[in-house]
């Protein structure tokens, strides 16, 4: 009994872990400090055709 329910709980935890993967995730992916920065500047520096006429 106690080797079945040790493999039942195994392949439990690994259905749960594969479900997981597959849902959709909620947080935004992380982009570190410097590269929020080089899209700042790159947002900045070109300024977008409808502003210009």
């Amino acid at each position: 009994m106690n080797r079945q329910k040790k493999i039942k709980q195994i392949l439990k935890a690994n259905a749960k872990k594969a479900s997981a993967k597959l849902a959709p995730k909620s947080k935004p992916k992380y982009i570190c400090k410097a590269d929020r920065l080089k899209l700042a500047a790159e947002a900045a520096e070109t300024p977008t055709p409808a502003a210009e006429g």
